[in-house]
């Protein structure tokens, strides 16, 4: 966006000037660029500070860029795409059973929900690289594929410079740092695969999936636990926004439902051991809740600045307009008792997005099924809603279906948010049957509810205390 665009606010314009006003005054050069009466060059006389180079008054103007939505794509314990995901959720229909990838009779927990009957091959330009994958780049990629599908976007018909990828993994390629210890210890270091580095570390999926399509945009992985798919995409947004980039593939994907997850969540006493009746384990904010149940997949969405999707004749799902983040500073695993860590989150979110807590009318809660993590929420909630979080605010969790996708969750969450503005219901908290008296808000009990809705906001909090909350708009031109 150019100063002398026609479209800039005159408050903006008013407040760029005095930002460079104050710029001028500090010697460092200012350059005016656009039309319409902003053409003009001001070089300091001591020729400004050399390090900071010229200052562009177009570029004070880069947070009033915004971001939409062009793409889904999801692979979940529900369903194979993110349509039949959305499906499973407005159904209320679980997909927690019994584990079948490897033997869970050792283990406290022997439910999760699992990806079933799902080939990745197809999604590999090359097939023989998802044989050189980690599952969870295994649910990577195709997620990947299906929102650039879903987008539209030609990759020849764009600058790939100016496409990036952002997919983080809370784990990362556990399987394969099991299976190929199991080798080094049983059978020696020769038989070490060569491409166990590779293949466990968090940051592969990403640069697989940007190798696939040659994005050479912004490219990294964030590990924040089970906020790290928060955290890809709101990092992307400020990445979109600043205007570095034109389109971002942003999102998480996580496969730890194996020995050493079980063994290592197990022997945490986070995990729920209602193995007889798997499909009634997950139960956020019910007082009978025991613990949280791992899923796995992936969840990725094409965010994309709105000129660049106009100029495309893109579809829109939604505008991505606020991300709020923090840190509680308490404890390895527990959350802030009090709430105040995810509170900032929030506000940090609304204040970005430009809308008050009353304006929030749907909340996808982290909400893992956990006796102290889903009454710290609750109580955050109402720190950053004030009233309006028993008055209006309607909240659920999707975990309650899908199981906790982990470093996946926050993207696949996401997009129920977006498809819950797009179709009017909002996804309900399934077993939800007896309501914790410390866990007082409205949780679409049971059954999915129509409703119109302009404005919703998810959750993601993760161990080491990472808070981030994003925030989706009906998009209004």
């Amino acid at each position: 966006m150019c100063c002398g665009a026609a479209s800039v606010e005159l408050l903006t314009a008013k407040k760029a000037l005095m930002r460079s006003n104050r710029a001028r005054s500090a010697g460092v050069p200012i350059i005016w660029e656009g039309t319409a009466g902003w053409d003009e060059t001001c070089e300091s006389p001591s020729g400004g500070l050399g390090k900071l180079g010229p200052f562009r008054v177009k570029d004070l103007l880069m947070s009033e860029r915004r971001v939409v939505v062009t793409g889904i794509g999801a692979v979940s314990p529900l369903g194979n795409d993110m349509a039949s995901t959305w499906e499973g959720l407005k159904n209320g229909r679980s997909g927690i059973s019994t584990i079948e990838q490897c033997d869970p009779s050792p283990y406290p927990c022997r439910i999760a929900g699992e990806v079933r009957n799902f080939d990745p091959k197809s999604f590999y330009k090359n097939p023989k690289d998802a044989r050189r994958s980690d599952r969870y780049t295994q649910f990577a990629i195709p997620a990947a594929r299906m929102a650039l599908l879903d987008s539209g976007l030609d990759p020849d018909a764009v600058d790939l410079t100016r496409i990036g990828v952002m997919v983080g993994s809370g784990i990362g390629g556990l399987s394969t740092l099991t299976e190929q210890h199991r080798a080094l210890m049983e059978k020696g270091p020769g038989r070490v695969s060569p491409f166990v580095i590779p293949m466990m570390i968090a940051n592969i999926a990403a640069g697989m999936i940007s190798m696939e399509y040659g994005f050479g945009g912004p490219n990294m992985s964030i590990v924040t636990a089970c906020a790290t798919a928060n955290n890809s995409v709101g990092e992307a947004w400020r990445i979109l926004k600043f205007g570095d980039a034109d389109a971002i593939l942003a999102g998480g994907s996580e496969a730890s439902i194996q020995e050493m997850g079980l063994a290592g969540f197990s022997n945490m006493r986070a995990l729920s051991t209602r193995n007889e009746e798997p499909e009634r384990a997950s139960r956020p904010f019910d007082v009978d809740r025991d613990g949280f149940v791992m899923g796995e997949g992936a969840g990725v969405l094409m965010l994309e600045e709105l000129e660049h999707a106009r100029k495309r004749g893109a579809e829109i799902y939604a505008e991505l307009a606020g991300y709020g983040v923090s840190a509680d500073a308490h404890h390895l695993s527990a959350p802030s008792p009090d709430g105040s860590g995810p509170a900032r989150a929030m506000r940090m979110a609304m204040k970005h997005a430009k809308v008050n807590p009353e304006d929030i009318e749907y909340l996808n809660a982290h909400g893992t099924s956990t006796p102290l993590g889903d009454i710290a929420e609750t109580l955050a909630i109402k720190v950053a809603c004030g009233d309006h979080a028993t008055n209006g605010l309607a909240v659920s969790s999707t975990k309650s279906m899908t199981g906790h996708l982990l470093g996946a969750a926050g993207a696949v969450e996401l997009a129920a948010c977006i498809l819950a503005i797009r179709d009017g219901v909002l996804p309900p908290t399934i077993n939800l049957e007896k309501q914790d008296p410390e866990c007082d808000l409205d949780y679409v009990p049971n059954e999915a509810r129509e409703a119109r809705i302009k404005v919703a906001a998810s959750n993601g909090f993760g161990f080491g205390g990472h808070n981030a909350t994003l925030i989706v708009k009906a998009f209004e031109g």
